[in-house]
């Protein structure tokens, strides 16, 4: 009984998801209505959305108009659990009739939500107007290709959300194996990102981030050498978008049950054995043929066989935004071209492009962000200041203003109309006293600026523009695949055991499971959590649910705390005993003294890198007093058995936190 909306401020809905149970209850409520009336009266699903919403939706915009302030949270007769918030002139709205969500949870998903829009659409969503247009088109088709993409998106985030630790915490997972890792960031940098940099058929794209996703575990990142850092935050969004387009399949990860099993019962792994091309290549990949003492994992063959065959690959790359820096230039929403190809199922590889007319986005988001700045201010009552102290600098706004004017090639008439109407407003004195005319003036700038983005990178989608050839990309896959060859069953059982509880047990006795989380880089370590009735280091049954259930109780306390400022909390919890511990460190690992942290309001951005990139405020709010120095933060999440005393599980955390520091020190990109 789940559902979620965005409405306009005149309370049209402009997207929708639903369950199941959700719509089968609103069908229902219809076809309860009396025999004559159900021919006519009975209307198609959106309507009945609108219907359903419309009282709550008018109650919402009649408070904003009358108090500046709405709902953000209430409970109806019936028991269903409404959570809204106010995105500018969007009204989001979530609703869980079930009770499995609370309104941590629904906040949550309104703003990964937004993320995900952002994400896709970029700086269009500065322009209510057009963003309206964007997740609302008139044409029908058009409309629901838009929310098919954006309802997949968030089955996606919330299945992985309930079953995957990664997700849980909002970081990212590496698999494990540093030799392995290395090898393919050398092959990736050969392979991939110089032989398509240095093709012909790249249509003037740069491949400037690459990685291999073992389903949501990273085996491997490379960026190019002149390419921006990639945000840990928008790293996980992309996970979430390659398997939202190659899911995990469930019958594929039964086939890998024997396999786990057998390494149970070792505690170990077995490491593929080299084919003969490839001992005949010399081990180009660089393998220790000397380690390899092990027999090989033995799959069944139509084990082979279905990892042999690849979901049907879409050659059209997909336009994201991400943040990102051309020539010291900022923009944090550079727009991108994703191509994502199943190398096997479960396996992924995954290429950034940049886009032709990139510095247009880096002039765009910066002229965006001054007539924004002059938006609120006029907003607020204040004056135009004209001072060269201001921000921004009037005078070379104007500059830049004529100067982008002069080098666009669409829109150009309309912007040069809505910019001459703001200079006769701005820059004169007869109509310097009329703040009305002039908001409205710079709203209409500011809107003409959001149309010349959508038509430069979003009105020609990446389908309909050139990109890498599909012979160029058929190529890339092949070559991966071939270098991966004698990995891939391993990659894909290691994936299901990346770290094991086996190798802490003799140092830590009575710890049941712990998550090490190093908020700087966005990467995190954690033993498998798997409640497969098959295989799992917890044993066959309810315990493995048991557990997970407790993790996840226990990270979701932890972030409510964290919110109101506390970075600790130990408790007792039946026969368990639960810790959650955040610090500071240096970059040569000294623990720095903690500080009071900001208490957050309920309607706040939830705890995470999905919903505002909480932890990466919190390390600018942290350095403001250390800015001599690299600060880097960590979370440690533990659960022992409680029969431990209370002292000795909190020294056991201290080793913990030791032993995990070094692992997470090797880089992540």
């Amino acid at each position: 009984m789940k559902c979620l909306l965005i409405a306009s401020e005149s309370a049209q809905v402009l997207f929708y998801w639903a369950d199941q149970d959700f719509e089968a209850r609103l069908r229902q409520q219809f076809e309860d209505l009396p025999e004559q009336y159900r021919e006519t009266h009975v209307p198609a699903f959106e309507d009945s959305i609108n219907t359903l919403f419309a009282p709550l939706l008018i109650s919402c915009i009649t408070l904003n108009e009358k108090i500046s302030d709405t709902y953000t949270s209430f409970i109806s007769e019936n028991n269903y659990l409404f959570t809204v918030h106010q995105f500018g002139e969007c009204t989001y709205i979530a609703v869980n009739g079930d009770g499995s969500e609370n309104e941590d949870d629904l906040r949550r998903k309104i703003f990964v939500l937004k993320k995900i829009i952002d994400l896709r659409f970029g700086l269009v969503t500065l322009d209510a107007g057009i963003l309206k247009k964007t997740l609302r088109p008139q044409d029908t088709e058009k409309r629901c290709k838009v929310w098919k993409m954006l309802q997949g998106l968030l089955l996606t985030y919330s299945h992985l959300r309930e079953e995957d630790q990664s997700f849980l915490v909002e970081a990212v997972e590496r698999l494990i194996h540093p030799q392995l890792c290395q090898q393919c960031i050398e092959f990736l940098d050969r392979y991939v990102v110089q032989q398509i940099n240095g093709s012909l058929e790249r249509a003037n794209e740069e491949v400037v981030h690459t990685f291999i996703l073992v389903h949501t575990k990273l085996l491997s990142f490379l960026s190019s050498r002149n390419a921006s850092s990639l945000r840990p935050s928008d790293l996980l969004s992309l996970i979430l978008i390659a398997q939202d387009m190659y899911p995990s399949d469930d019958n594929q990860e039964a086939l890998t049950d024997k396999d786990l099993e057998k390494s149970l019962e070792t505690g170990e792994f077995n490491t593929p054995k080299l084919s003969a091309a490839a001992q005949e290549e010399g081990s180009s990949l660089g393998y220790n043929l000397h380690q390899v003492t092990q027999p090989a994992i033995q799959f069944a063959e139509d084990t082979v066989q279905s990892l042999e065959s690849c979901p049907a690959r879409d050659t059209v790359p997909l336009r994201v935004f991400l943040d990102a820096s051309v020539k010291d230039n900022y923009c944090p929403m550079m727009p991108h071209n994703m191509y994502c190809m199943s190398l096997w199922p479960g396996i992924s590889l995954v290429l950034l492009t940049k886009v032709p007319n990139s510095q247009v986005a880096v002039s765009l988001y910066h002229l965006l962000d001054a007539f924004t700045v002059i938006e609120a201010r006029l907003s607020e009552g204040q004056e135009l200041g004209h001072s060269s102290h201001t921000h921004p600098n009037m005078s070379d706004l104007k500059q830049k203003m004529d100067k982008f004017i002069k080098a666009i090639g669409v829109q150009k008439q309309q912007l040069q109309s809505a910019w001459v109407d703001f200079k006769s407003k701005a820059f004169s004195k007869v109509n310097a006293g009329n703040p009305p005319d002039l908001l409205q003036a710079c709203r209409n700038v500011k809107s003409r600026l959001c149309l010349v983005y959508q038509h430069y990178f979003l009105l020609k989608p990446a389908g309909h523009s050139q990109h890498l050839t599909i012979d160029l990309q058929t190529k890339t896959q092949k070559n991966v695949q071939e270098k991966l060859m004698d990995w891939k069953d391993f990659l894909l059982v290691k994936s299901k055991r990346n770290t094991t509880m086996i190798s802490y047990l003799q140092d830590f006795p009575g710890l049941i499971h712990f998550i090490y989380v190093d908020r700087t880089v966005g990467h995190m370590i954690a033993p498998s959590l798997s409640t497969s009735k098959k295989s799992t280091e917890l044993g066959k049954g309810p315990l493995a649910v048991f557990i997970k259930n407790k993790v996840w109780s226990l990270v979701g306390m932890g972030q409510r705390y964290l919110q109101k400022g506390y970075t600790t909390l130990t408790f007792r919890d039946g026969d368990y005993y639960c810790c959650y511990f955040l610090w500071f460190e240096n970059e040569v690992g000294y623990k720095l003294p903690a500080i009071e942290l900001p208490v957050l309001s309920d309607d706040s951005a939830p705890i995470g890198m999905l919903t505002g990139d909480y932890y990466r405020k919190l390390l600018r709010y942290y350095g403001k007093n250390h800015s001599l120095e690299m600060i880097k933060c960590f979370e440690l999440f533990t659960i022992h058995f409680g029969v431990i005393p209370a002292d000795f599980i909190i020294q056991q955390c201290c080793d913990l936190a030791r032993r995990l520091w070094e692992p997470s020190r090797i880089p992540l990109f």
